[in-house]
This record gives C-alpha cells, structure tokens and sequence, in this order.
C-alpha cells in the first residue's frame, strides 16, 4: 500500500512590498532568537543523544543553511557555475550541491563550476551526484511524473501517443491534491483502459533526465511504480499505440526512459 501522498503546488504570487516587510521580519526574528534557540538545541541536542545527537543537530542546521544559500546566491551563481542553458541554481527546497550534481549530469557546468565539483569530490568522493534531490518541490525546470513498469517476458509495456514517433513508458503527471497510487491509477486508466491494483503498487524509484520536446536545461523526474492490474489493455484517450520493448529498443524512447531501461536491465527485468 502506498502511504505517502504528495502534493505540489506553484509558490502563491507575493506583493512586492509584503515580500519586503517578511524578509525584514525574518532577518529580526533570526538576530533575537536564534542564538538562543541554537544554544539551546545544542545542549538539549547534548543531554538526550550525547555527541551523535549535535552532529545530526548540527547537519541539520548546515542543510539549512546550504538551501538559503542556492536561493540568496543564485543570481551569481547561474552566472559563475552554469552555462546558459544549464539547470538553474535558486530552488528553496534545493542545496547547492543538488545543483551542482544536476548541471554535472547535463554536462552545463562552467570550468569555475566544474572546478568547484572537483573540489567537492575531493573531501566527499562523487559529492556533487550523490547530493542530488529527486524529492525536491518541482519549479517550472522540473517537470515531475509518474509511470507505471510492466514487464512480461522481459519485455516493457510502452506506449506511443498520436502525433509522436517516440515511445514512452506509461503515466503521466499528478493533479491538485493526488496522491502517487490515485494519479497514477487515473492516468492508467486513460490510456490504456485498465484498473491498477493499488494496494499492489511497489515503489521501483525515481529517475531523471532532460525532458524530450522541451529546451536544454528542463528535466523530467520520473517517479516508478510496479503493479498489478484487471482489464484488458487497450489503447484509449491519446494513445495510438501499444508495443512491448527490449532493452535493444532504446533508440525508440526519451532520455529518462533510457535510465530506466537501463535500470531494469541491470536487475535482470528487461531482455
């Protein structure tokens, strides 16, 4: 059974001058309380877990502190780090290092950027792709999806929709409210005119690339689920094709697909 149920939605539009007044607050708040409120972490963090318990407190804070910096810096660094149509650093919910690790993926760090990947490599081997956040609120350059993984024979059930040469996995992406199990069981439904057995869905894992039909620097997250299913499958909605793929077909399909072909092919899923 699935349990977690997210829900995404775009940052509200602020009035300029509300937007002001909270950072000034903010920044008050910060000065008055938060030393005291450290101090007293770090002792509460002292007496209740001993010295395990300040450094998880401590990490903590350094996270915290890594995500205000890719939103207080971004501007400067999308300037020094990333080529122009690289992912962009600014995200909230993001550190720099997620960041980093993405623009190393797309190959669209600068010689600056790639220096500091190196650095960063060099006290924590592979930093950079390792830090890299696939729960991170989505922003207009992350487009977040779901997909269903049906194998039979060692082979994957694909989908190609009308107007499209490419194949892509079944699914598609959330609305207001869905959880995982309810967008991806609606979305199923849709295009290929059979019933998911949620309590059946088994999380398989996220993956991401450079999203087809979209300009350099916007990515597709895909999240994968294994299921069962009742009904017989049939093309519906906008889908003009059904075909089972091998792992010699990745010509036929997007970048992020490739990553998962790849994926089920190590695990011995995919012929």
């Amino acid at each position: 059974m699935i349990l977690k149920k997210q829900v995404y939605q775009p940052d509200k539009k602020a009035n300029a001058f509300i937007g002001i007044l909270l950072f000034l607050i903010s920044i008050v708040l910060l000065a008055v309380t938060g030393p005291l409120g450290f101090v007293y972490g770090l002792f509460q963090s002292l007496f209740t877990k001993g010295l395990k318990g300040i450094g998880a407190y401590l990490l903590r804070i350094a996270v915290s502190i890594d995500q205000l910096g890719n939103v207080m810096m971004s501007h400067l660094l999308n300037v020094l780090w990333t080529k122009k149509h690289g992912y962009k650093f600014g995200n909230r919910d993001e550190t720099i290092s997620s960041a980093i690790g993405r623009n190393k993926q797309l190959g669209t760090l600068t010689a600056s950027g790639r220096l500091i990947d190196k650095i960063l490599d060099m006290i924590d081997p592979n930093h950079s792709l390792n830090s890299i956040d696939y729960y991170i609120e989505p922003t207009a350059q992350i487009i977040d999806k779901l997909a269903w993984l049906h194998l039979v024979d060692g082979r994957i059930l694909s989908t190609r929709t009308k107007g499209k040469e490419k194949f892509y996995i079944p699914g598609g992406k959330r609305e207001l409210n869905e959880s995982d199990a309810q967008a991806l069981s609606r979305e199923i439904k849709e295009e290929l005119s059979v019933t998911l057995q949620t309590t059946s869905l088994k999380f398989a894992g996220i993956f991401e690339a450079q999203a087809d039909g979209h300009k350099p620097g916007i990515l597709v997250r895909m999240t994968c689920y294994f299921g069962n299913y009742t009904g017989e499958l049939e093309p519906d909605s906008e889908i003009e094709e059904i075909a089972w793929l091998n792992y010699s077909d990745k010509d036929k399909i997007a970048e992020v697909d490739v990553l998962i072909f790849d994926f089920l092919k190590d695990r011995g899923d995919l012929i």
